[in-house]
């Protein structure tokens, strides 16, 4: 009889741990430290599950962390189910890094497991609930996307610097120097937002993009966002919904929607198809950013270009004044 994945799973961690030298460690939620890497040789293993957490685990970890991303460019964490080899990737890891707020929700089993062997940690974890959004529709959790309000994601460097400081306490100087400095460019680029967005005139400030992965970035930045689907990728673009976008593009008289790099673009152009047969030309503004970053290696493959980009391409296809290379001048603009 064949064995379901989550079985499949279960057994390849528990062959993993029984291996595993040392000691089980218990993860930091739990109140219990973890082995530390007191007379360890080389750099620290860390695993992080989607761009945004593995960014920010590299610019805190500097030159003592070497950094493995789960989810590469274009991959949608809502839908994502772990293989064998994620889970063999990250119980080889020394500390494990996720998003949390049910992001991963299809890794969750997983993480919980190895949370019983090594340091698992949600870099959301310092966030105040102050910050957190809790839509109507969401069943009573909060929305995940909170890197689209670079304020609110600030909030997470602590936990990482934390994390690393607690595991590598040698080297836990240097974690927090990473930090303040990083937290100081993460400031910067805030303002650039909140400059940038604040050029669109008033009655253009409207943001329809694929899914509701951006009412941070509305609420930061000073935006009516609508999504075609819910917070999920699982969640259908029901067709009442789209008629509704489309009287609101044709009323409004919007002048751009976006597609997102991680979620098929079908439903956004039904909006554009929408609105030309009721006599408005509407056009794609551009491809941000949402669930997942750009390219590695890129600008863009960063946190920090992920929403200069996003940034940038709202401000100018809506109207507003954003310099074409972004706030550092780093932006791919062909």
């Amino acid at each position: 009889m064949k064995l379901s994945f989550v079985a499949t799973v279960a057994i390849l961690l528990a062959c993993l741990i029984g291996c595993a030298d040392g000691p089980a460690t218990s993860s930091p939620a739990t109140g219990e430290s973890g082995n530390g890497s007191s007379g360890r040789e080389g750099k620290i293993q860390a695993v992080a599950t989607v761009g945004m957490v593995a960014d920010l685990v590299r610019n805190v970890g500097g030159e003592h962390v070497d950094v493995t991303q789960i989810m590469g460019a274009g991959v949608d964490p809502h839908l994502y189910k772990s293989t064998r080899d994620d889970v063999a990737t990250i119980m080889s890891a020394d500390i494990v890094f996720y998003a949390g707020l049910m992001l991963e929700g299809k890794m969750s089993d997983t993480l919980v497991t190895v949370a019983r062997q090594k340091p698992v940690y949600a870099v959301t974890e310092l966030i105040s609930q102050d910050s957190l959004l809790e839509p109507d529709d969401f069943a009573g959790h909060y929305d995940p996307h909170v890197w689209m309000d670079v304020a609110t994601w600030s909030q997470c460097v602590s936990a990482v610097a934390n994390a690393l400081s607690e595991f590598d306490p040698a080297h836990a100087e240097e974690y927090v120097g990473n930090a303040e400095e990083y937290r100081k460019r993460l400031e910067q680029l805030h303002e650039y937002g909140r400059s940038s967005i604040a050029s669109i005139p008033e009655s253009s400030r409207v943001l329809i993009t694929s899914h509701d992965a951006f009412n941070y970035f509305g609420r930061a930045y000073g935006l009516e966002v609508q999504g075609v689907q819910g917070l999920s990728t699982e969640s259908e673009a029901g067709l009442q919904r789209i008629n509704g976008l489309v009287d609101l593009l044709v009323e409004r008289r919007v002048r751009a929607v976006f597609v997102e790099s991680s979620v098929p673009r079908k439903n956004i152009e039904a909006l554009v198809d929408g609105a030309r047969s009721r006599g408005h030309e509407v056009v794609i503004g551009g491809e941000l950013y949402s669930d997942a970053m750009g390219q590695p290696g890129t600008y863009e493959g960063t946190y920090e270009g992920m929403l200069d980009h996003n940034i940038t391409v709202v401000t100018r296809s809506l109207g507003g004044n954003a310099p074409p290379g972004g706030l550092n001048n780093r932006l791919a603009t062909d």
